[in-house]
């Protein structure tokens, strides 16, 4: 037999594209050619293919032979081919003969120069889409654990090339997955009880955590900015089965890899202020995703907002209208959902401490003005919850955690007011469009009144006027009301005033 194909898949943002790797013998000098828009990884693995065959007691085939990575306009990238082009040319050159009744398999995994099968990145996803194509797939032991989740059945690791040969054949078939099911992992250990003072601010916090609202913190240093928005997933409901498993594909993508501790745990993203707008958005030569994306059904934390570059906060101005995010690059188009909450933290001015009656403002007010204005209207218009915090006096420093109502508590009121807004819009009010908004907003005559006033008085723009109605729907679902009435309307706009102070 001259000619094999065996099976795997590519990897084009949240797709898994099959790959059909075929292999073709023929006469002549002895050349080893790849084809099918192989990235440098890919041709590589010429040589490693040649190493593990000739290490593991094969002969390799002399002659002209050529691979095929079908379809050849999808890009190749990694080392997850150097199993299915070493199982190809065995073979086709007969040295492996698989058994008659063999179903469909994917093989996947980086060949050592031993034979030894070595883990590659992005097989969670790979394995999904496996499932919905009904095949069995083998990949390195160190990918069972990862692959497990997004295939029940039909899964098989491998630690050696001689292994995946003889299972194969019939000979030695490999068993079933023998790592345990991972764990969800347990939520944080931080309890909006050790916030102290900040009344207004947990109150915002736990609005926010109910609508799926943007929250905006301004105040200075040590007013408890980062300390509040680290517990805001504490606040959120527990993750769904198909919410983490969705969020593992999306790490499992990534530039960092699929980390099974944190399995199961809303994601909690604080990108530093330096961070570029690939890493923020996604891009790159492969066109990863980003922070946006990692932070999926989960926080984006921008602390010291203003120091971020403009043109990357502007990068995120999308998907925090739309929950996606689409990354274009000259050969790939990938796109990732991001549907992520966003809290941003910063000072009032460049020194820290305008307005604050602890400190002392050297700052010029066209000091001032410059440092807001590096934040865009249009970005802050996507914010729907703006908060100027103060210093919390010493004597609530030191108050007993017993006055302040814990993250397990608070929680309880989140999961309520979501399950309202679910039942009536099957969206969340952070994320409701005009049309839904204007169906799901039932107003009193003075709450009607108030937010006319709103408008005209404060001239907010139509995003605004309607996050200022999503807001406020959401303090009603938090109080178990139908109707939005004039308390809940006017705290909603008290909420939407501080970031243009």
């Amino acid at each position: 037999m001259s000619f094999a194909a065996t099976l795997c898949r590519g990897q084009l943002g949240l797709a898994a594209p099959l790959v059909q790797v075929e292999v073709n013998l023929g006469a002549g000098l002895p050349t080893f050619s790849i084809v099918g828009l192989p990235e440098a990884a890919v041709r590589e693995s010429k040589e490693r293919v040649r190493a593990a065959l000739a290490n593991s007691g094969f002969e390799f085939p002399a002659g002209r032979i050529t691979v095929n990575l079908a379809p050849a306009d999808l890009p190749k990238e990694g080392g997850r081919f150097d199993l299915p082009i070493a199982l190809g040319i065995l073979i086709a050159s007969g040295q492996v003969r698989p058994a008659s009744g063999t179903p469909p398999h994917e093989y996947y995994g980086e060949l050592g120069l031993t034979g030894e099968l070595k883990p590659v990145r992005g097989l969670l996803l790979a394995a999904a889409h496996a499932r919905t194509a009904a095949h069995a797939v083998i990949v390195p032991s160190a990918n069972v654990a990862e692959v497990a989740k997004g295939q029940a059945l039909g899964v098989r690791g491998a630690g050696h090339l001689l292994e995946v040969c003889n299972h194969v054949r019939g000979t030695r078939p490999l068993a079933g997955p023998t790592a345990a099911p991972l764990p969800r992992a347990t939520p944080a250990e931080l309890d909006l009880a050790d916030v102290r003072g900040q009344a207004q601010a947990r109150r915002a916090l736990a609005i926010a955590a109910a609508g799926a609202h943007g929250l905006l913190l301004v105040g200075p240093p040590g007013s408890g900015k980062s300390m509040l928005a680290q517990r805001l997933p504490g606040l959120l409901p527990p993750l769904g089965q198909a919410e983490a498993l969705e969020i593992a594909m999306i790490a499992s993508v990534s530039a960092q890899g699929f980390d099974a501790a944190g399995f199961g745990r809303r994601p909690f993203r604080a990108p530093h202020h330096t961070s570029s707008a690939h890493a923020l958005v996604g891009g790159g030569p492969q066109a990863r995703p980003g922070e946006v994306s990692l932070a999926h059904h989960g926080v984006l934390f921008l602390d010291e907002l203003p120091e971020f570059d403009r043109r990357v906060l502007e990068s995120l101005r999308e998907p925090l209208e739309t929950g996606v995010i689409a990354v274009a690059r000259a050969r790939l188009q990938a796109q990732y959902p991001a549907a992520f909450q966003l809290v941003a933290a910063m000072n009032p001015c460049p020194c820290g401490y305008h307005g604050d009656a602890g400190g002392s403002c050297s700052c010029t007010p066209q000091q001032i003005r410059a440092y807001r204005a590096r934040i865009s209207g249009p970005l802050l218009d996507r914010i729907d919850l703006q908060l100027e915090l103060a210093r919390v006096p010493a004597r609530e420093l030191a108050a007993a955690p017993r006055h302040f109502e814990t993250s397990a508590v608070v929680g309880r009121a989140v999961r309520q007011a979501r399950a309202r807004q679910l039942h009536r819009a099957a969206v969340l009010n952070g994320r409701l469009d005009s049309v839904q908004l204007r169906s799901a907003a039932r107003l009193t005559p003075r709450a009607r009144a108030l937010l006319d006033a709103a408008f005209e008085r404060l001239r907010l723009s139509a995003r605004s006027y309607h996050g200022v109605l999503r807001v406020a729907l959401t303090i009603a679902d938090l109080a178990q009301r139908d109707v939005i009435e004039e308390a809940h309307l006017a705290e909603a706009v008290q909420l939407r005033r501080a970031g243009s102070a």
